[in-house]
């Protein structure tokens, strides 16, 4: 066999180099310093590869972490203003969904003449002023940053000062009352041409509450459980339309902001004793 032969014969037997007797020194050790230099560039190549394959998994990690934030963002939209969900997801404040009581400041709305309204429209016109009335609302909720409990028909309820504690709750409900009375007219004009009587009523108060998710996995809602949320609901009902009702806590921390008169005491259901209330003409003139 001769040289050439015998190099084919090496390569294939799986060498990596090969050098042919008599060994010329000087080229052994030029080949050895090539195939160390060879061994070096796989070695840099599966450190490499190493390095990419832990930056892979934690990129992996990352994005399921930006995945699970993004889901329970958009479970908390349903809740609350986007920038109140952003906070609590950036906290880790899912937290601040689990059973806990505050004080808190409730106003509950709802349209006079609703249930007559429903009785003469048509089902397409009655979703139709629904929609109309929810985004208007929706929106003016948004801009006080409330908690919006829920949608109930024509009633609306919402809270301040939780999940996340605000500065002068009781301000941003009155606000947000008297924001909504403001916006509601041009909507009831356009009912009006229509033949059909609408006005909006709100009645607000304060006091501590148990809050927190309830509900089931695929279905969950953020609740205010206690007796404040049942004053408010009967204030809304004494109320007329156009006008805010709100407890005497409310007034206690608002009287320096509006312009209000007592109403009561006003005997409601469920409430042994006679409330007082007062009527929020609107804020008082600045300076």
């Amino acid at each position: 066999m001769n040289a050439h032969e015998e190099r084919i014969n090496g390569i294939e037997a799986g060498a990596d180099d090969f050098l042919s007797k008599p060994v010329n020194q000087q080229e052994l050790f030029s080949r050895v310093k090539s195939l160390l230099r060879i061994k070096s560039l796989q070695d840099e190549v599966k450190t490499q590869a190493a390095q990419l394959a832990r930056w892979n998994e934690t990129l992996e990690a990352r994005v399921r972490e930006q995945v699970g934030e993004l889901e329970r963002l958009a479970r908390l939209k349903r809740f609350f203003s986007p920038p109140l969900a952003e906070a609590i997801v950036q906290g880790g404040g899912e937290e601040l969904l689990k059973a806990h009581r505050r004080e808190i400041n409730v106003v509950f709305i709802d349209l006079r003449g609703f249930t007559a309204f429903t009785d003469r429209a048509e089902p397409e016109e009655v979703m139709e002023l629904l929609q109309v009335y929810h985004a208007t609302m929706g929106r003016i909720v948004l801009a006080h940053d409330g908690t919006l409990e829920r949608f109930a028909g024509d009633s609306l309820m919402v809270f301040f000062n939780d999940p996340l504690p605000i500065a002068r709750p009781a301000e941003q409900a009155v606000r947000m009352a008297l924001a909504m009375q403001q916006a509601f007219p041009p909507l009831g004009r356009e009912w009006n041409k229509r033949g059909y009587e609408l006005a909006l009523g709100c009645g607000i108060a304060q006091g501590y509450a148990t809050l927190g998710a309830i509900g089931f996995e695929g279905r969950w809602d953020y609740a205010a459980i206690g007796s404040v949320t049942n004053l408010a609901a009967r204030l809304c009902a004494e109320a007329a339309g156009g006008q805010v009702l709100i407890d005497r806590k409310t007034m206690a921390k608002v009287e320096d902001l509006v312009e209000a008169s007592p109403v009561g005491p006003l005997n409601l259901k469920g409430f042994a004793q006679s409330v007082a209330a007062f009527t929020v003409a609107g804020l008082k003139p600045a300076g």
